[in-house]
């Protein structure tokens, strides 16, 4: 077999408990041809593989792939950039392709660690979110993996149950809901995460998805049922119970960006109480994310910000709860298709992940996996 194609015929067949012989008869071949195709020597045509992939119950590209192209050391490659706020030269990045297009996440440092990447953002476009990025290796920065958009601050302990169990990488792009399901349009993610509420039937994201994607087969998986509430400094020095509270004297409020669930949620509070937005101060002061939203209020850059309840978990603030969400997952229906996506839903099945959700973020996980669409 041609040194390009990368052959797990032997490793899979074994694994399987399969002998040569059993396989050869199920497929309607010689044992020799087995072992020859094994060893390389033999190339199977389409029908072959196809009943290699339908007798060992695997994907022909688990058996028979072709490995990532070569890249010239420091040879940059073109990517769309998925982020709210743009990249600077330099920065560490994220790498997947979704469909035929290459796209990159900037990899964002934490206190005490820095991040993972997998190159470094070379040249950036001023517009379109386009940029270059120069990839340490022409690896396997593609594969296995999958883009999650959305504003989950669960995502990242999500990400690492996944791999664990099915080897699985997911690339998190945080968004808000409107974003990531613009990014979902373009066809830029797998996978978008949004906890849109309809304010004439109280439903979450389906009305939206009918008016916004008219034409588009999706699917729709529910994730998780969370709180949304005011998260404050611990003990709640300003005593602030109630969203008119947030245009008291003294008060330092930190809104969400324009288009997350969470902004809509403030402004329809508002609304219902009869403030304008101009009578809270910090309302033009916007954080992307609830986790960032938390930080500020933690550093004491702002006494309340409307976030989840694991957003003030995360930095033991306390929470006052104003509403429940449901946070759904969608994507295309043919990227259910993709073996990924389908072992990410199953891993979203096991016990233990929803048990760990549950204790750790306080989710609602008893609808996970629930297809609505």
């Amino acid at each position: 077999m041609p040194d390009a194609i990368q052959n797990r015929l032997a490793a899979i067949r074994k694994s399987r408990g399969v002998g040569a012989a059993e396989l050869a008869r199920g497929v309607g071949v010689s044992r020799q041809t087995i072992y020859a195709i094994e060893a390389g020597s033999y190339v199977p045509n389409t029908e072959i593989a196809l009943r290699l992939a339908r007798e060992l119950e695997v994907p022909v590209e688990e058996m028979f792939a072709l490995p990532e192209e070569p890249r010239a050391s420091g040879a940059a490659l073109a990517t769309r950039v998925l982020s709210q706020r743009p990249p600077c030269k330099g920065q560490p990045a994220r790498l997947c392709r979704v469909e035929e297009r290459w796209v990159s996440v900037p990899a964002s440092a934490v206190p005490y660690y820095l991040p993972d990447a997998d190159g470094l953002f070379s040249r950036l476009a001023r517009t379109g979110g386009h940029a270059d990025v120069v990839p340490f290796s022409g690896g396997s920065a593609g594969r296995k993996r999958l883009v999650l958009a959305g504003c989950d601050p669960a995502t990242s302990l999500l990400a690492g149950i996944v791999e664990r169990a099915a080897g699985i990488e997911i690339v998190p792009a945080g968004a808000s809901s409107r974003l990531a399901l613009a990014w979902l349009k373009e066809g830029l993610v797998h996978i978008a995460g949004s906890h849109l509420e309809d304010p004439q039937s109280g439903e979450f994201n389906l009305p939206y998805l009918k008016r916004h994607f008219p034409d588009e087969d999706l699917a729709v998986v529910t994730f998780a049922r969370w709180e949304e509430g005011l998260v404050t400094a611990p003990g709640n020095p300003k005593g602030i119970r109630t969203i008119e509270q947030l245009a008291r004297r003294g008060v330092r409020f930190i809104n969400r960006e324009a288009g997350s669930g969470s902004r809509a949620l403030v402004d329809r509070l508002l609304q219902a109480a009869g403030l304008p937005g101009g009578r809270v101060r910090g309302y033009e002061v916007e954080a992307c994310g609830h986790l960032e939203a938390g930080r500020a209020v933690s550093a004491g850059e702002a006494d309340c910000c409307v976030a989840t309840r694991p957003a003030a978990r995360t930095f033991g603030l306390d929470f006052i709860p104003l509403k429940s969400e449901r946070y759904d997952l969608v994507m295309r229906r043919q990227t259910l298709e993709l073996p990924a996506v389908r072992q990410f839903l199953d891993v979203l099945q096991q016990a233990g992940l929803r048990r760990k959700l549950e204790a750790l973020a306080g989710y609602d996980m008893r609808d996970t996996g629930s297809v609505l669409a």
